[in-house]
């Protein structure tokens, strides 16, 4: 009766465990985050500056050499590259490969506040350095509008309505536009109309910049209310701007017989209209164009929040464009480009394939050299194993991308070793005449210790990948740490839970 009783406690205990691993494995398995490669930083950051009408070598020594310096002082930096030619200075500046992204965001603030300093020491005319240190964001999902019939105008406010829209959908961090044009405003004169009214380019840019500007007017007390006085005359079309009036100068070398007709003219107030033509268009040559299908397009690129569900992102993506797509007019087309989950999907997809297979052809040899029994029980250990470590990688925090998926593909091999051991040696006592629990224990705690030690010496294979500070490392660094789940796992559970299911079968 005690015999009975404990072996249906035992049996209690394994399938129970079995069943918490099972489940606890599962639920892990989709919350893990779902990515197309491990988060990494780039340590590079690039700084430009304008300065137009500059020769190449005063660039270098009134721009370029004074930010180097200034930049210089920062002992995060690795080194530095620059290039400077004619109105424009370029600096790209390398971090050291030691520090990562816990450290990058205080180095680059460090880097801004030293180029802000050094911004009142460059020559007048120079423009503000421009910083750009965010080459790490990854834009997974690109969309591209096109529009049949439509000016980029009309695409550009369809698409940065799509962008508003798109940015409040739950996961997604930044959504930019590409392609968009930018929009000038062209006045064409002519030169010799501008001759006779003793008119520059310069007079012209002049009043022109002294208008539309918004400026504090001041206030006006009344009894106990105070009114802000605010300027009316703001540029509102194409039309307001040729309607400025501008003075014309005299030129100081007219000395002839017409000097009094131009000062008659000089005293009259002339409109822009009236010297030349004003329109809205295009920068021409554009800065850059997009194309899709031989149409012109426009790109929209959206990134995620970092260590989210990529795959969960997609569909949450495809419902607000499926949305939109109903509210768009007919013209107005919105593609797809490219779909980060899909192939995040498929990677996930092709892993759980490859388990599939490898579960299988384990159990197929097992069962052929060794029998079902033994199949079932090293089999169970697989899968307990794999789930086992599922569940340490959402402790963890580590998402199921390249490196993790490809962890616990090159895993499978090494992790049925132990449970191979521990079941072998429990069959050859049985064999001797052992008793079963004797035997079960025996074949547990004899080989514990040269187990652990095989197995911590296949997991230290992986660790110069994890040492490394360069730029692998950070990318790899979960190849070493899920290999060390996966086979520590396999080793606490073929310690424990096989040779339980050893003494029921």
């Amino acid at each position: 009766m005690n015999l009975t009783a404990f072996a249906l406690e035992k049996k209690t205990v394994t399938y129970f465990a079995i069943f918490l691993i099972t489940v606890a494995g599962f639920a892990s398995f989709f919350s893990l985050g779902q990515l197309e490669d491990p988060e990494f930083t780039v340590k590079t950051a690039v700084i430009t500056t304008t300065y137009p009408g500059a020769s190449p070598s005063e660039v270098e020594l009134e721009v370029t050499d004074r930010i180097e310096l200034a930049i210089q002082e920062i002992h995060e930096i690795d080194y530095l590259e620059s290039f400077s030619k004619a109105g424009f200075s370029l600096i790209s500046v390398n971090i050291k490969a030691e520090y990562w992204s816990d450290s990058l965001p205080q180095i680059w603030d460090s880097l801004r506040r030293k180029i802000r300093d050094v911004e009142a020491t460059l020559p007048p005319g120079a423009g503000r350095p421009q910083i750009a240190d965010d080459f790490g964001d990854v834009y997974g999902f690109q969309l591209v509008l096109t529009g049949d019939g439509y000016s980029y105008a009309e695409m550009e406010n369809y698409a940065k309505a799509i962008k508003k829209e798109l940015s409040l959908v739950n996961g997604v961090a930044r959504v930019d536009l590409w392609g968009n044009q930018a929009k000038v405003i062209y006045l064409d004169t002519s030169q010799t109309q501008l001759s006779l009214l003793g008119l520059t380019d310069e007079n012209i840019a002049a009043t022109l910049s002294k208008q539309n500007m918004v400026v504090d007017a001041g206030s006006v007390d009344l009894q106990t209310k105070r009114l802000r006085i605010q300027p009316t005359g703001e540029f509102k079309s194409p039309e307001d701007i040729g309607n400025l009036q501008i003075r014309p100068t005299l030129l100081d070398s007219m000395q002839d017989t017409t000097a009094s007709n131009r000062a008659d003219a000089s005293a009259e107030l002339i409109r822009i209209k009236d010297i030349g033509k004003v329109s809205m268009g295009y920068r021409d040559p554009p800065q850059w164009l997009m194309r899709y299908n031989g149409q012109p397009a426009i790109g929209i690129s959206i990134t995620n929040i970092s260590g989210l569900n990529i795959v969960d992102l997609g569909k949450n993506i495809d419902e607000k464009v499926e949305e939109l797509l109903h509210a768009l007019p007919i013209g107005i087309e919105l593609n797809r480009m490219h779909w980060q989950s899909e192939v995040v999907n498929a990677a996930v997809s092709s892993f759980l394939i490859s388990f599939v297979e490898a579960v299988a052809i384990v159990l197929v040899i097992i069962t052929i050299f060794m029998g079902w029994r033994m199949g079932i029980i090293i089999g169970c250990s697989l899968i307990c194993t794999i789930l086992a470590s599922f569940i340490l990688m959402a402790i963890f925090g580590i998402d199921l991308q390249r490196m993790s998926l490809g962890a616990l593909i090159i895993a499978l091999g090494m992790m049925v070793d132990n449970a191979i051991v521990v079941a072998d040696g429990f069959v050859i006592r049985l064999k001797q005449g052992m008793d079963r629990k004797k035997a079960a224990i025996e074949s547990a705690s004899v080989p514990a210790m040269p187990l652990l030690g095989a197995t911590i010496v296949a997991v230290m294979a992986f660790y110069p990948i994890f040492a490394s500070v360069e730029s692998a490392g950070e990318y790899c660094r979960t190849l070493f740490t899920v290999v060390a789940i996966a086979l520590l796992s396999s080793w606490v559970i073929a310690s424990t839970l096989t040779p339980l299911q050893c003494m029921d079968m």
